[in-house]
């Protein structure tokens, strides 16, 4: 058999490899749901990215399939069984505070700045061309190669559920949507909101009222702006000078102004990927603390005291009782992703936990509706994608061992997440890159970027593992 050098086979094709990965993040494929259509079911800026990807595969000769404008595929090869390369085009919100264009994809430094160039377009475009290498080869595959392109894996995952209900399910894959060497367990991923409806309490013996409050986005990302909106009856310049030196403290950016006759507080934390929440400084949860020292109202006093309390003290869960850790995946965490106030509708709290493959989901319910229902609130909107585990003797992970070792020269350490990948949809589904050990994970925040060099020497590892899962 003729021996491949992949890297040089990359070199070929670096210029149009950065090329096509620029126009795919210059796309804004945020999901839209308000102005979804039938054509377009979850936003225009989807559907575009998808159809960049389909119309460059059609012209480099793969077989192309869009499903419903939710998902679709890209094929070469031959035989029964599938190799699945799971990939998503969809990014989160932008945020704010970046340091040049989010969609402009500028390269400075070496690196190409967008948002989701690491998550997960980067790594997106690095195995459609590790695809076209192996398919322009002209080595012998015994299987079909098939890139399924999701556009909702940041929300709801609309696109792979829709799509495997129409389509074959790959018998083994990848998804190069994580953190090299090779993720073989991902946590579960429940996100549920907590609420408040607003009691009739006495309004009498307070000095102020939250008239608004909100902060964040997304379930899995930590929100980086918080905004409340106080009617203070009395010592407005004491909670001024109160929230400055709080923001002293802290070390935050923020400022007060009065509009309509209303206190307006607004703070900036730091954004991150919900997975570890550790990693920012969730403004809303440091408004929410900031708010439960105040003489508020009864009904706002009540909400922001339960959320200081209940989840503004740690992210693992601990003041909530259902703290949990195993050796596979360890710590339980708590993302509140979303966290929202007003007089009229009361509070709610959006979250995103992430807990370890043997956890006993139906205990940790369980301990959480005690607790909310003592603390009158009750939980809507509970979903839950199930923890995943692949055996390490598995020939997926025995053959991306071989891989990586082969081309990086370390030891292809397995590793655990929180975060959920599309390989959670394969029986026989691990995550496997793009990020190389010891880089920084931006993912989710500002400025996010992917290095040049580290995109060329993924495409190369893909473009490997694709050959030796299908030959």
């Amino acid at each position: 058999m003729t021996s491949i050098n992949w890297m040089e086979e990359v070199k070929k094709r670096e210029s149009d490899l950065i090329k096509d990965a620029q126009q795919l993040l210059r796309i804004k494929s945020v999901l839209d749901d308000e102005n979804s259509t039938l054509d377009a079911p979850l936003g225009e800026g989807v559907k575009k990215a998808l159809e960049f990807m389909l119309q460059l595969g059609e012209q480099d000769g793969f077989t192309a399939k869009n499903v419903g404008n939710l998902a679709g595929h890209l094929e070469f090869g031959q035989g029964e069984e599938i190799v699945g390369v799971l990939c998503h085009v969809d990014v989160v919100p932008e945020g704010d505070g970046w340091s040049s264009d989010p969609y402009g994809a500028d390269i400075r430094d070496g690196k190409i700045y967008a948002r989701g160039a690491i998550d997960d377009k980067g790594p997106t475009m690095a195995a459609y061309y590790a695809m076209k290498i192996v398919k322009e080869s002209g080595l012998p595959v015994n299987k079909r190669v098939r890139m399924i392109i999701g556009t909702d894996e940041e929300s709801e995952w609309r696109c792979v559920d829709h799509y495997f209900e129409q389509e074959e399910m790959p018998a083994i894959g990848f998804a190069p949507d994580a953190d090299f060497p090779i993720i073989f367990a991902e946590k579960g991923i429940a996100d549920y909101d907590l609420v408040y409806k607003p009691a009739v309490i006495e309004k009498e013996g307070f000095d102020s009222e939250v008239i608004e409050f909100s902060s964040g986005r997304r379930y899995n990302m930590v929100p980086d702006y918080a905004k409340a909106e106080l009617a203070v009856l009395q010592g407005q310049t004491d909670i001024v000078q109160r929230f400055d030196e709080f923001k002293r403290k802290k070390e935050l950016a923020g400022k007060v102004t009065v509009e309509s006759g209303k206190l307006v507080l607004e703070l900036e934390g730091v954004s991150a990927h919900g997975m570890e929440p550790d990693n920012g400084k969730n403004a809303g949860l440091l408004m929410a603390d900031f708010l439960s020292e105040l003489n508020l109202d009864g009904n706002s006093g009540k909400f922001f005291r339960f959320t200081a309390n209940y989840l503004g003290k740690d992210s693992r869960g601990k003041e909530l009782g259902i703290a949990f850790s195993d050796d596979i995946t360890g710590d339980l965490t708590i993302n509140v992703g979303k966290l929202s106030y007003s007089r009229e509708t009361g509070g709610r709290a959006g979250l995103n936990m992430r807990y370890p493959v043997t956890t006993d989901l139906e205990k940790t319910k369980k301990i959480l509706y005690q607790l909310i229902e003592t603390e009158e609130l009750t939980i809507e909107n509970f979903s839950n994608s199930h923890p995943h585990h692949v055996d390490e003797n598995n020939f997926l992970v025995q053959t991306l061992k071989k891989v990586y070792e082969e081309q990086v020269g370390e030891k292809a350490e397995l590793l655990s997440i929180g975060g959920g990948t599309y390989a959670r949809s394969l029986e026989s589904g691990v995550a496997f890159g793009p990020l190389f050990p010891g880089r920084p994970d931006i993912a989710h925040q500002k400025d996010e970027y992917i290095i040049i060099e580290d995109l060329l020497r993924a495409t190369a590892i893909y473009a490997q593992a694709i050959y030796e899962l299908a030959k």
